[in-house]
């Protein structure tokens, strides 16, 4: 079976406003749930864990929103008071395939018509593994069909691996969302390099 991907079928998180006061939401240990799709409430939500008192609000924006007897200002940034343990092993789905794969062809290396392909078809004997599937153009995909890779000509770039989720995280730093309020910043990128 091939589903094609393009770039619009991404995350929401991908395509977020300024005007739609997004908060960033991050574990207990104040490190983001995820990068891609980048762990973000809309304003509604994080009022509502905000009043449940499951949240501590780190930061907010100059925006506020008004009852008779209540202002509050809409929180940017909120840590969660009880920590979630991440998951050791990542979830074997389709988006993660194409994160782990950077969201390239690992046959020649476009970024367009995504499908995903068995390295063994399995029409030979090939799994639906993590080890056997990755992401390709649909150009590419066509050519090898059922053939193996030594057949089909093609040659592959990397091999397919079954990912850590600190993979999936570094890949997905790879993709931020076209909108990133700067009091996220602090959260984002905390282990990149230093500028001197």
């Amino acid at each position: 079976m091939t589903v094609a991907v393009s770039p619009e079928a991404l995350p929401v998180s991908t395509a977020i406003s300024p005007g739609s006061w997004p908060a960033l939401v991050l574990n207990a240990d104040y490190r983001p749930l995820s990068y891609y799709p980048l762990s973000l409430w809309s304003w509604q939500d994080t009022i509502k864990a905000v009043f449940l008192d499951r949240v501590t609000v780190v930061s907010t924006y100059d925006k506020a929103i008004h009852s008779p007897s209540f202002e509050m200002r809409l929180p940017s940034v909120v840590s969660l008071k009880t920590y979630v343990k991440p998951s050791r092993n990542p979830a074997f789905t389709r988006f993660n395939v194409f994160l782990r794969d950077r969201f390239r062809c690992q046959y020649c290396g476009h970024g367009e018509d995504l499908t995903f392909d068995h390295l063994i078809p399995r029409s030979k004997g090939g799994q639906t593994t993590w080890d056997n599937v990755l992401t390709a153009c649909s150009p590419c995909n066509l050519r090898k069909g059922s053939m193996t890779l030594k057949e089909s000509g093609l040659t592959l770039g990397r091999l397919p691996f079954a990912p850590s989720v600190q993979d999936l995280h570094a890949n997905g730093r790879l993709f931020p969302p076209n909108y990133l309020h700067e009091s996220w910043m602090d959260y984002l990128y905390w282990d990149t390099e230093l500028e001197p």
